[in-house]
């Protein structure tokens, strides 16, 4: 058992925890029970109490068991953005003993058919903005039930934090779809659920891997593995707890939907919610409702600090601010420091893990880093091609052996085998992130395996570039990736979002002043924005497709230079 990181472990906190064995669902029943006329939710102006959540969850659970059909273990599409119908429904299907299947309000007809035939659902909670790209497959007779949602019928009218552009249509009855009701009818009918039989083994979400290597899988998670991070997460960080948390992560990913609904809803905080990212609306929010915990990631707090107009006294509430999925850069990680006392607590996780595996402890965080182990995570590193388990310092293949990782992957037994290796007795998850660990167990990611550019034989880990890069300061984002390269067979190109004043040439020439010769970038291509996915990733494998495609062009110019 890796153990070399307890010497770091937070204060007063236990190394190892036991979670509740129930449906999730019990979390908000207990909750509302508790604190009944606390409010649960906050949403553009709007409040809505524990109390009722919980029984707006019952009246949508019943509709889905009387009127839908949905029996134990059914999985059902909830094809929302972030807004209180989403939280209803998440906890009523798992109410319904159903099975989440959180879709990302991004995904279109290729997606959609890909989850709806995967799954076998044949039930769907939408959003009235998304029915227009779902209705086909109602139409076509793959699902037999839609509930949609218009998020204005939840919100209230403030003229400081409006709704987002297009969301603002009201909801109607009539969808003229077969088998399609809108939202407040259902609520209208006053159906109960009967008993819940679904408990902490069945089967809760099925969240869908990002896709970035293939054809998305559904991880299977049981209501013990999602409930072991949410548990986790509350008991790593007590900060703040019980104060509002702003909750603006997408909910259907799985980062969002423990750190800023489930847990908050687990110690019965007001979940502040944003249906979409904007930095004045959230420094607004912050500042009214004294914010106290907040889970981003990198891009949202780089873009919130770059505001001029935000200033120490508009963040003074917070209490914890941290996130994943990249690392911060240095330069606005001080920013954070300077104007709020805070280090932003960055961790590691995956949708096989249901989020978080490692997290940087509180009392003694370090920068660019995941974090440690957490409670009964046993983590290594190993040669991704002989299996062999490396030392501290040095770099292969992260693996995994913990309560939270998933059961494996939905209808598709080969590639949870693929996914597994045995080390010591016990089975690990291959993560696919290359990393090292250092003496004191603290865990430091190098890349993606298949990310990694071979230029003229050396290994080049982008994510190595980006971080030096970050430390320019006229860098406000950046992609590194390789392009094909008849000579060098890659090349190391960056692709730069910029906040100053510099030149190609003077950005190269500072590289080679800061990085090994064969890291430094071949071209750097200046671009007003960088692709992301609806989680805030950076899509680095679009970038490195438009990367390819320049070399391909480049090969035709040179090839009709040379017919001249």
């Amino acid at each position: 058992m890796f153990d070399r990181h307890l010497g770091v472990w937070p204060a007063g906190v236990p190394h190892h925890i036991d979670v509740p064995e129930r449906n999730l669902s019990e979390n908000l029943r207990l909750t509302a029970e508790k604190t009944p006329d606390a409010t649960a939710i906050h949403y553009y102006g709007a409040d809505i109490t524990y109390r009722e959540l919980q029984e707006t969850v019952l009246r949508i659970a019943g509709w889905l068991q009387d009127e839908a059909g949905v029996a134990k273990g059914d999985r059902v599409l909830l094809y929302m953005q972030n807004s209180p119908q989403f939280i209803i429904g998440y906890y009523a299907i798992l109410r319904a003993d159903a099975v989440v299947v959180p879709v990302n309000p991004m995904n279109r007809d290729h997606e959609l058919d890909h989850l709806i035939a995967d799954t076998g659902a044949s039930v769907a909670l939408v959003g009235q903005e998304l029915l227009a790209h779902i209705a086909p497959f109602a139409k076509a007779g793959r699902l037999a039930h839609m509930l949609v949602a218009a998020y204005a019928d939840k919100a209230g009218r403030d003229p400081e934090t409006p709704l987002p552009a297009g969301l603002e249509v009201a909801g109607r009855e009539d969808y003229d779809i077969p088998g399609t009701l809108g939202w407040p009818a259902a609520e209208a009918m006053g159906l109960m659920p009967g008993p819940i039989t679904a408990g902490a083994d069945d089967l809760a979400v099925i969240p869908y891997s990002s896709g970035t290597t293939g054809q998305q899988k559904g991880c299977m998670h049981s209501h013990r593995t999602v409930m072991t991070t949410i548990v986790g997460g509350v008991i790593w960080n007590p900060r703040g707890l019980g104060s509002p948390s702003l909750a603006v992560l997408p909910l259907f990913h799985v980062t969002g939907m423990q750190g800023s609904m489930n847990g908050p809803i687990f110690v019965g905080e007001t979940v502040v919610l944003m249906s979409r990212w904007d930095r004045r609306v959230a420094a607004q929010l912050i500042r009214r409702h004294a914010v106290g915990r907040w889970r981003s990631i990198s891009t949202m707090m780089i873009d919130l600090l770059n505001d001029p107009d935000v200033d120490a006294s508009a963040l003074s509430s917070l209490q914890v601010v941290g996130g994943g999925g990249a690392a911060m850069p240095a330069p606005i990680a001080r920013r954070l420091k300077e104007l709020t006392g805070l280090d932003y607590i960055e961790g590691y996780g995956m949708s096989e893990t249901m989020a978080a595996t490692h997290i940087n402890p509180i009392d003694a965080p370090r920068r660019q880093c995941l974090g440690v182990p957490v409670f009964d995570v046993d983590s290594r590193v190993i040669d991704p091609e002989t299996g062999k388990e490396l030392g501290p310092g040095e770099v292969g293949e992260i693996i995994i052996n913990a309560p939270q990782v998933f059961l494996g992957y939905w209808n598709n037994p080969a590639a949870t085998r693929d996914a597994f290796v045995e080390l010591d007795g016990k089975s690990f998850l291959r993560t696919g992130d290359i990393g090292r660990y250092d003496e004191e167990g603290y865990f430091y990611i190098v890349d993606r395996m298949k990310r990694m550019i071979n230029a003229s034989g050396f290994k080049v880990w982008p994510t190595e570039v980006e971080a030096i890069l970050h430390d320019h300061p006229a860098i406000a984002e950046i992609c590194v990736v390789g392009r094909p390269d008849p000579r060098r067979g890659e090349s190391v190109i960056a692709y730069a979002v910029l906040r100053g004043e510099v030149s190609e040439e003077e950005l190269i020439s500072w590289c080679r002043e800061h990085m090994a010769a064969y890291k430094v970038p071949r071209q750097v291509v200046f671009t007003d924005t960088l692709p992301r996915n609806a989680s805030g990733k950076l899509q680095w494998k679009e970038v490195a497709e438009l990367a390819a495609r320049d070399a391909e062009a480049l090969a035709e110019i040179q090839k009709l230079s040379q017919l001249d």
